[in-house]
């Protein structure tokens, strides 16, 4: 990543949480992980991006802050979140379980150890459940130890992928037993996940599981670090895909219509990682669905690639620019 952004030992936090409908809403919950009760604002943390998705009355916040101060500026996010959204009320169209449904944390530098984001995720999880009582977490990641089940195993296991999720019936690792009104939230720490979501222009969803079936890492032939979901969305299909970062320098192997784009890369604690270029996915969604005749639409990222998130964080911190989403109100490919 930017070798500029090292020296502040920079992490991010794209928080998911369970609005998109009331936009001010969404940037009270922003605005809580930048400026204290008072309204000083915190010094060395910004918000890059705020991704409202209507349809699926989901948000994605980026927040950036040094490893030190990132505790204290999600938590107050997430205080936030919790007061102003009721997941017995919540409708959306996509699969949740928490007001604040995700909480990852993923380091932007070299300087930024494994160890020190374990440690501020697991806080995390503990001061959400001792400030808001009544609110629960399961843990993710590096910050499942000595497990480290990813994200979607733990999902699995927690029944967020079930239609209509029973959060009741969840067994928490943090906090008492889910209850209803705040719902369980994810909290954990990784390599970057990128966010990637393309749309093809079909209401046709079983067109899309198996496109997404055919992308997806576990299948034979699909691509490292995909994770996806095929979600209707807006009249249409949108092929849905976390992206995870996967150790190692990229693979010398590549689908047959690659599209030439290199490999990003980024060093973690002297590791070496790399992700799959969001345009190599969008091809090969683009190639599933012609042979359906099925044209793709619009391609979005719910936030940034870790090393373009890296440059941005540098850039609004060295301005002084704490609401650095109101220059950014999307960001597509």
């Amino acid at each position: 990543m930017a070798s500029t952004a090292l020296g502040r030992r920079l992490v991010a936090c794209l928080l998911n949480v369970s609005e998109a409908r009331r936009k001010d809403l969404v940037e009270s919950v922003a605005r809580a992980a930048i400026y204290d009760p008072g309204g000083a604002r915190r010094e060395g943390t910004t918000v890059l991006n705020i991704f409202n998705d209507r349809d699926y009355n989901r948000s994605v916040i980026t927040i950036v802050a040094s490893i030190d101060s990132i505790r204290e500026s999600v938590l107050c996010a997430c205080e936030e979140a919790c007061r102003l959204i009721d997941m017995r009320v919540h409708q959306g169209g996509h699969p949740c379980m928490g007001a604040v449904d995700l909480v990852p944390i993923y380091p932007l530098g070299e300087e930024v150890a494994v160890e020190d984001c374990v440690r501020e995720a697991r806080a995390v999880a503990a001061g959400l459940t001792e400030r808001v009582p009544g609110t629960s977490a399961f843990l993710f990641g590096w910050a499942d130890a000595p497990l480290q089940r990813s994200l979607a195993r733990r999902r699995r296991e927690m029944g967020w992928f079930r239609k209509v999720p029973d959060v009741q019936a969840a067994t928490p690792d943090v906090g008492p037993q889910p209850q209803k009104r705040y719902g369980l939230t994810g909290v954990g720490a990784s390599p970057y996940v990128m966010n990637c979501n393309i749309t093809i222009r079909t209401q046709d969803v079983v067109l899309g599981r198996s496109i997404a079936a055919a992308i997806r890492e576990s299948t034979p032939g699909g691509l490292p670090g995909v994770q996806v979901l095929a979600l209707r969305h807006e009249g249409a299909v949108e092929i849905a895909c976390n992206v995870e970062s996967v150790p190692g320098s990229p693979p010398r192997w590549r689908p047959a219509a690659a599209t030439g784009e290199p490999w990003p890369t980024f060093g973690v604690g002297g590791r070496t990682f790399c992700h799959v270029p969001a345009s190599l996915i969008a091809q090969r969604v683009a190639e599933l669905a012609g042979r359906s005749g099925v044209a793709v639409g619009g391609a979005a990222l719910a936030g940034f690639t870790p090393t373009r998130c890296a440059a941005l964080a540098e850039r609004a911190l060295s301005l002084g620019v704490a609401e650095f989403w109101k220059e950014r109100r999307g960001v597509h490919m």
